[in-house]
């Protein structure tokens, strides 16, 4: 984005923060409820509830996993965002501890959320208790499984150990975080009846039309929807002078970006990186605006830029590669580096893989077996990748 006067003057105005809505009756037993408190909304926060929790939550909130200036998440919380998202993995496991210290003064006006990647029930509690230690808190407000790829991975286990950690008042709220698959576990979720009340997805303008009746099932369901990956890609990280800076670097397509997310009223909250004052301007400038149809013309324009490099989480891929990669999450680490800027989380994503695929070349096959419905270039994109990354 620009930077102009406009961007110094609005975060000077210092908006007070929000506090959150008292919560529904599925809050764990033994925490307290707080009051929601009888104000005013300040000017240019808009609020929806995040499903059956009750929550009320700025629609734009923090994705803190690329943040490293804990000033920004500060100004934000004091501007009014009340949501912010973190995980245990992100960061080398540091992140956490720079949000913990970055929010300790305002945590009780705030929802916090982080998440575990861990293999078993175990695991994930002692996963859960090393972020309550990093945050500096004594509980979270909602704590997902991170990265379900099915209906499936989401194991009796895992339950059990999110209503181990609800009993003991360690969450207030159960969630699942899916970068893909959505077709099967949204459905998957609400045919389960699990004790779940919030699902992190990926939802952007990139995405087919058929998602949306995904959501709104959701939604109706009484589950809480947080949309991440809603920039599609990260590319508003790309500076001048980088190789990408000319394609992808199109005024005022990442503000449109986000405010296609907003129109859609199933989407309570949203989870953008935002790693600088400019960005958390531009951010909050999306909530005081609506969709229109220059923004359309934007975004038609930039999808034609990234439809090559830019993977959907589709699911088409799934077990196509007759090396078994898999394709899709290869290209999310990508994204991670190239268009976050952030090598050592992409890196990190990449070395989780088994050792066998990591290995694997696609410069080696004589000819690639998939052939991507929206145009990514899969095995030019893999094998830089496989490039940079093993």
């Amino acid at each position: 984005m620009t930077k102009n006067s406009s961007r110094r003057t609005f975060l000077t105005t210092g908006l007070a923060a929000v506090p959150t809505a008292a919560l529904a009756s599925r809050m764990s037993p033994g925490l307290p409820v707080r009051e929601p408190v009888a104000a005013a909304e300040p000017a240019g926060l808009k609020y929806r509830v995040l499903g059956r929790t009750g929550l009320k939550v700025t629609s734009v909130g923090f994705g803190c996993m690329i943040t490293s200036d804990p000033s920004v998440i500060e100004k934000a919380a004091d501007l009014g965002i009340n949501y912010f998202d973190t995980a245990r993995r992100y960061q080398g496991g540091n992140n956490e501890k720079m949000v913990g210290a970055a929010l300790k003064t305002k945590r009780k006006d705030i929802v916090l959320s982080s998440k575990t990647p861990s293999g078993t029930k175990q695991e994930a509690l002692n996963d859960l208790d090393e972020t309550l230690r990093q945050l500096d808190t004594d509980h979270i407000d909602i704590w997902y499984l991170h990265g379900r790829g099915s209906a499936a991975e989401i194991t009796d286990g895992f339950l059990e150990a999110q209503a181990v950690a609800k009993k003991a008042g360690k969450i207030r709220f159960a969630g699942v975080s899916t970068h893909g698959g959505h077709a099967d576990v949204i459905p998957g979720i609400i045919a389960k009846k699990a004790d779940l009340d919030v699902i992190l997805m990926s939802y952007n303008f990139s995405m087919e039309p058929s998602i949306d009746p995904l959501i709104e099932s959701a939604a109706k369901a009484g589950l809480g929807i947080v949309a991440m990956k809603v920039m599609a890609g990260g590319f508003r990280r790309v500076k001048a002078g980088d190789k990408l800076y000319e394609t992808l670097n199109r005024e005022g397509a990442l503000l449109s970006a986000l405010k296609w997310v907003l129109k859609n009223p199933n989407v309570h909250t949203t989870i953008p990186s935002i790693t600088d004052m400019d960005q958390l301007d531009e951010n909050m400038r999306a909530m005081r605006s609506d969709f229109n149809d220059k923004d359309k013309q934007l975004l038609a324009g930039q999808l034609d830029l990234i439809r090559p490099l830019y993977c959907r989480s589709c699911g088409q891929c799934s077990g196509v590669c007759p090396k078994g990669l898999p394709v899709s999450d290869i290209l999310r680490y990508l994204s991670y580096a190239e268009g976050y800027g952030q090598f050592r989380l992409a890196r990190e994503e990449y070395l989780q893989l088994p050792k066998q695929i990591q290995q694997e070349r696609c410069s080696l096959c004589p000819e690639c077996k998939i052939q991507c419905p929206n145009g990514v270039r899969v095995p030019e994109r893999l094998a830089l990748a496989q490039e940079m990354l093993a």
